[in-house]
C-alpha cells in the first residue's frame, strides 16, 4: 500500500531556503570556474510520482534533444539521486568556457558533461548535507544519455518507487547559450528521515 506523503508549509519553506542556499553555492562555484555570472531560477520542491518527473523540468524545451548525467548519494539513512540535463545547444558555449580546444566530438561532449556536472552536483549536495548536519558519500557519476528527447529519459513504468521528494532548479549562464536543469530526488524511504532533520532545525 502506498503511503501518501505531504509536506507542511513550514517544512516546504525550510526546504526551499536550504535548497536556495545550497544550489546558490553550486552556481557560485560554477560561475567562478567559468568566470561568468550564473543565473538561477527559484527552486521548485514537490512530492511527485514517476510520471511527474519530466513535468518538473520546466525550462527545457521538449522539442529539443538533451543530454544528462546522474549521481547517487547516501548518508545518515538518507539516499537519493541527482540528475542534471543540458540542452544540446549548450555544448558549443560550454566548450568555449571550459577551454576545450579539440574538436567537439562525442567523447569531448561526455567530458564536458562530467566536468560541469561534478561541479554543480557536488557543490549542491555537499551544501545541503552541511546545512542538515550530515555527510553524504557519492556514487560514480553516470551518463544517462546524449542527444535524446526528454521523454526518452523517463519511463514511469520502470520506476522502483511510487513517490519522491523532487527539487528542481534551472541554471543559465549570462551571455551564453547554456541552459541546464538540476533535479535532486529522494524516494519514500528517505523522505521521513529528511523531514525529521528539518523538524529539528525548525524547533
Amino acid at each position: 500500500m502506498t503511503i501518501s506523503i505531504n509536506l507542511s508549509d513550514e517544512q516546504r519553506d525550510a526546504l526551499l531556503d536550504l535548497t536556495t542556499i545550497s544550489m546558490g553555492e553550486a552556481g557560485d562555484r560554477l560561475g567562478k570556474l567559468l568566470d561568468t555570472f550564473v543565473d538561477l531560477s527559484t527552486p521548485h520542491v514537490e512530492i511527485m510520482g514517476p510520471s511527474d518527473i519530466a513535468m518538473a523540468l520546466h525550462s527545457l524545451d521538449c522539442s529539443d534533444t538533451i543530454s544528462g548525467v546522474c549521481q547517487g548519494f547516501i548518508g545518515g539513512g538518507i539516499a537519493g539521486e541527482a540528475m542534471i540535463f543540458f540542452n544540446d545547444t549548450s555544448f558549443i558555449d560550454l566548450a568555449h568556457l571550459m577551454n576545450y580546444d579539440d574538436e567537439l566530438d562525442e567523447q569531448a561532449e561526455r567530458e564536458l558533461l562530467m566536468d560541469t556536472s561534478n561541479v554543480l552536483i557536488g557543490a549542491c549536495i555537499k551544501g545541503l548535507a552541511e546545512h542538515i548536519d550530515l555527510i553524504f558519500s557519492f556514487g560514480s557519476p553516470l551518463i544517462l544519455g546524449q542527444h535524446l528527447r526528454l521523454d526518452e529519459f523517463f519511463k514511469p513504468e520502470k520506476a522502483l518507487w511510487s513517490q519522491a521528494l523532487v527539487t528542481e532548479i534551472n541554471y543559465r549562464l549570462e551571455g551564453y547559450n547554456v541552459n541546464c536543469d538540476l533535479l535532486m530526488i529522494m524516494t519514500e524511504s528517505s523522505i521521513d528521515r529528511l523531514l525529521r532533520r528539518l523538524d529539528i532545525l525548525l524547533n
